[in-house]
Order: structure tokens, then C-alpha cells, then sequence
């Protein structure tokens, strides 16, 4: 690539536990020939995604092209983080050709696309597409209000009033910006799942969208890559929510991170996590354990109630055995006391 082109970006936005990392993961294991870079923007100061990734390095993407942005939004620091790290991937030799960008669940693609009009980088760089990865499940069974039924229904009564969720603003808003959607886990959703989540889809897109139903992560990396959309120059075709504001805020959500001891038994940890979701509204869980006896760690990710577990590697020589999870939800959801009571299995004690 000639340093006088501008450097392709990728931009992979999702609702939490869409598929995001498993997608980049595909994406760097079948590069087709293109040196990649990746950023990874978390929620919470735990760096599972970018972990996940850094021990996927290949060649092709070796781990020092992968760069980790913890704890804020990338829209919202951009001086700060953003732009030095776009720079510093922009000067590795030789320079990747492709950057892909995984945004934090909870992000608001929008903002990140101003940030591409930074002075700093706006003639170096454009956003090649915007990805917007839908899970099939929970699309279909309309998790982006508390009552959906009862939500529709009260519009239907007075559509003056808005009874939308920032839950439901943040999924309307990915899909708005998006160049493509992926409809991930069609296989846990059914035909009629799938069927009904596009119609979901097709009803919030402000524009015909391409939807493709993607397993695993497995897609052609033609499709989702060298769309050429200059998404950057395209804002308008784009609507939000957020539209007309000078920035955007988080704090309709909040994470903390709970020690744990070591486990004992991965399935009691998981049920534990289950109870998070069905008793306390949780959103997310992510983190690693160590479980006694065993020398590999426990990377454990789980999306409302449905946990998925793992051992990812061996511990490192010296490395302590940590137990950390990461938990995210609406801002009113978040207890810290319950939740620890809950994970540690430990209740506290009555004043």
C-alpha cells in the first residue's frame, strides 16, 4: 500500500455478547493476504477481549498490532487515546493494511465516526464499513426493553411518548450506522427466530441493509471487508438517536469487577452467573478463574443467563491465580453488595 492512500478502518459494533471478538478472531486467522491491526475498546478494566485476541496472533496480526483501550470510550477520548493509538498503528513497519476496530458493547457508533474527523488523522485514514453484529436470540426475543409487549402497546396508544430503554436506543443506533449486519448464533435462534429478528432488523434500519446470517464468526472476509463506504463523509445517511447532541454519556451503565477465590467447580460458578441474569438484571459477565487443581485458566463469558466457559490457557510461570469477573449492567441494576453476595456464594452480613 502506498503511505499516500488512506488507511481502510473497520469499525465492529454489536450489542453485548454479539459474537464481536469471535468475528475478529475469524478475521485475523483468514487475513487474505492483508497485514492486520486491531483495536480493542473494553468496558471495565479486565482486558478479556484483548487477551482473547493477543493469544490468536498471527503473522499476519502479530500481538503487537493489537492495542487495547480500557476503561472509556474511544468517542470520548479522543485526543487521549483514540487518535495516539491510531498513530502508533499507522507507524508500525511495515504498516498494517486494515485496522479493525471492536467497540465496546455498550458504545454508540456514531460519536466514533466524528472522531475520524480529527485534523490529526482524517487525510491518513477512512472508515472502510461499519459492521453491526446482531445476536439472532436475543433480537428475535426482544430484549431491549423490559416489556416489550407492554411498550409497543402504550405507543401504539400515544406514539408522542417514548418508552424506549437505552438498551434499545444503543441496538437502533448500531444498526443505524451500519453498513452491513451480521445475525450471529442463527443456530440458537431457529428459523422463526432468525426470520423474526430480520424483521426487527428491516424495521429499525433507516436504509435497505444487507443481512447476513454468520456462525461462529465464519464469513467470507470479502463480504465485510473493502466496502469502500467512507463512512466518515456519509454521516447524515446515518441517523442516532444522539443526533444534535455535543457528546453522548454511559452512565445509563456500569460495571464493577468482583475477586473471587479460587473455584471449585466451574458449574457452580456458572450457576452462580445464571443467577446474576434471572435475579439481578445483569447484562454481562467476563473474566477468568482459576479452579483448584487445575494449571489451565477459566475464561468464562456470559450474555444475560446464557454462560459460556472455557479453559484458554495454561497459568504462567509466577503468574498469580486470579479469579476476576467483570459485570455490566443498567446503571439501577447494578448492586454491588448482591452481586458479590451472589458470586462469592458469601451473603452479607445484617446490620
Amino acid at each position: 500500500m502506498s503511505t499516500l492512500e488512506k488507511l481502510p478502518v473497520t469499525v465492529i459494533t454489536g450489542f453485548l455478547g454479539s459474537g464481536k471478538t469471535t468475528l475478529i478472531r475469524h478475521l485475523m486467522q483468514n487475513p487474505q493476504g492483508k497485514r492486520l491491526a486491531v483495536v480493542v475498546n473494553e468496558f471495565g478494566d479486565v482486558g478479556v477481549d484483548g487477551e482473547i485476541l493477543k493469544s490468536c496472533a498471527i503473522p499476519e496480526c502479530p500481538a503487537e498490532n493489537i492495542m487495547e483501550l480500557a476503561n472509556g470510550c474511544i468517542c470520548c477520548t479522543v485526543a487521549d487515546d483514540f487518535i495516539p493509538t491510531i498513530e502508533a498503528l499507522m507507524a508500525l513497519e511495515p504498516r498494517p493494511d486494515h485496522i479493525l476496530i471492536e467497540t465496546s458493547g455498550l458504545a454508540l457508533p456514531k460519536p466514533l465516526l466524528k472522531a475520524f474527523d480529527w485534523p490529526d488523522i482524517r487525510s491518513k485514514i477512512t472508515v472502510d464499513g461499519v459492521i453491526a453484529l446482531a445476536d439472532a436470540e436475543a433480537v428475535a426475543a426482544g430484549r431491549f426493553a423490559p416489556n416489550v409487549a407492554a411498550v409497543d402497546a402504550q405507543r401504539l396508544a400515544d406514539d408522542s411518548i417514548d418508552h424506549e430503554t437505552p438498551l434499545s436506543e444503543v441496538f437502533e443506533d448500531q444498526i443505524s450506522c451500519a453498513d452491513i449486519i451480521l445475525l450471529t448464533k442463527p443456530d440458537l435462534a431457529g428459523p422463526e427466530g432468525v426470520a423474526r429478528a430480520r424483521e426487527v432488523i428491516a424495521a429499525e434500519a433507516p436504509r435497505p441493509l444487507p443481512v447476513v446470517e454468520v456462525a461462529e464468526g465464519a464469513v467470507d472476509v470479502r463480504v465485510i471487508l473493502g466496502l469502500g463506504a467512507a463512512a466518515e463523509d456519509d454521516m447524515d445517511a446515518r441517523p442516532s438517536h444522539h443526533d444534535g447532541h455535543d457528546d453522548h454519556e454511559h452512565d445509563d451503565f456500569e460495571s464493577i469487577v468482583v475477586e473471587l477465590p479460587e473455584q471449585s467447580d466451574p458449574a457452580e460458578l456458572v450457576a452462580r452467573i445464571e443467577r446474576l441474569a434471572n435475579e439481578l438484571n445483569i447484562l454481562r459477565v467476563k473474566g477468568y478463574a482459576a479452579v483448584a487443581g487445575k494449571p489451565m485458566r477459566l475464561l468464562v463469558q456470559a450474555v444475560g443467563a446464557r454462560v459460556r466457559h472455557q479453559y484458554d490457557r495454561p497459568w504462567h510461570p509466577g503468574e498469580e491465580r486470579r479469579s476476576r469477573m467483570v459485570v455490566i449492567a443498567e446503571h439501577h441494576d447494578i448492586d454491588p453488595a448482591a452481586i458479590n453476595a451472589i458470586l462469592t456464594g458469601v451473603s452479607e452480613p445484617a446490620e
